[in-house]
């Protein structure tokens, strides 16, 4: 490889331009470059898209917006006049503060929703709202009055239940006691059916603005202290109404125990007497022919037993105080008149 000569026009050039780059006025141009080419060049991130404005207005269409082509990278534009707008281009959240709301049976509870949203088409968004605050204003409004407007068209039940099928573990001795205990009213709707009104409803409005609303669900639902009460004094009667079912159903068993008590009772001391009647009759036969045997022995057997007869007689009959008539033929006068010597 052959050198240049000193003198060679090329490096004359080449001297010329390093003096100019390391002068003052070169490095005051190439900062100026640099300035220049810094503020003209942006990169836009796969989460992002972009408008460009040129003093304020939108200029040209939205930049990184197509799902099916990316147009993440490095851009340029007009340095100084123009500026690059971001957004997000991820799904974005909407978490509203509870509201109190009555139902269609005039309960009043507590709601708090949340929703998730995206911006879909940045252009109208930007020349509406400009920034994400503004959104969440907007979003508030409006999710807010809808879920306000779908509640009060409908009963409390169709918010708190939110599957039209969901059958609840029941208690199986609850079950027998009261048909209604642990048994779900019956819906029409759900709370699922009430969160695709709210979207349906409000998805239109927010349109306009240029955001597309994806989905809106009840985070939580809280009765107010009225409402509590009537669900306790509810419970409170459900559960007073199976108690009072195992009241009544331990006093038809006291009342059958019962029953079998005095029967049984009533069956005992009925053999007892009839066996007791039953021996009294088999003594009374048995003494009666004692008696009869006795008697039919011999005369005399038969004298003595009228004779003792006639003595319990008068000891059952006669006392102190005792005043009796008698005929002197009377039997019961024998005794008294005389006593007949014993026959030898």
């Amino acid at each position: 490889m052959t050198s240049l000569p000193i003198n060679h026009p090329l490096l004359h050039i080449s001297r010329r331009i390093a003096d100019g780059l390391f002068s003052p006025l070169g490095g005051l141009a190439a900062v100026a470059l640099g300035i220049f080419l810094f503020s003209s060049a942006y990169t836009v991130d796969q989460t992002e898209q972009v408008i460009i404005t040129q003093f304020g207005r939108p200029v040209g269409g939205p930049i990184n917006t197509s799902n099916a082509r990316s147009e993440a990278g490095l851009h340029f534009k007009l340095p100084l006049i123009q500026q690059a707008n971001r957004f997000e281009r991820r799904i974005l959240e909407w978490d509203g503060s509870p509201s109190e709301m009555t139902t269609r049976d005039k309960l009043y509870v507590v709601v708090d929703t949340f929703a998730r949203w995206r911006i879909a088409d940045p252009l109208k968004y930007f020349q509406s709202l400009r920034d994400e605050r503004s959104a969440l204003s907007r979003l508030d409004d409006i999710i807010g009055s809808e879920t306000r407007n779908v509640i009060a068209r409908h009963d409390l039940i169709e918010v708190v239940r939110s599957d039209k099928a969901r059958k609840p573990e029941q208690d199986t001795t609850l079950a027998e006691a009261a048909a209604t205990a642990g048994v779900l009213p019956p819906i029409q709707f759900g709370r699922k059916e009430l969160e695709r009104e709210i979207l349906q409803a409000a998805s239109p409005k927010v349109h306009i603005w240029g955001i597309e609303l994806l989905d809106v669900r009840v985070k939580r639902l809280n009765y107010k202290s009225g409402v509590i009460e009537k669900i306790y004094d509810r419970m409170t009667s459900e559960r007073m109404q199976i108690a009072e079912r195992f009241r009544s159903e331990g006093a038809g068993e006291a009342a059958k125990i019962a029953g079998r008590k005095e029967k049984d009772l009533q069956r005992i001391e009925s053999d007892a007497y009839r066996k007791l009647e039953e021996i009294k009759g088999v003594a009374d036969a048995k003494a009666s022919e004692i008696y009869a045997a006795a008697y039919t022995a011999s005369p005399k057997a038969a004298d003595f037993y009228r004779f003792v007869k006639t003595l319990e007689t008068y000891k059952a009959t006669l006392g102190r105080d005792t005043t009796l008539i008698l005929t002197t033929d009377s039997d019961l006068f024998r005794l008294l008149k005389s006593i007949d010597a014993p026959t030898p």
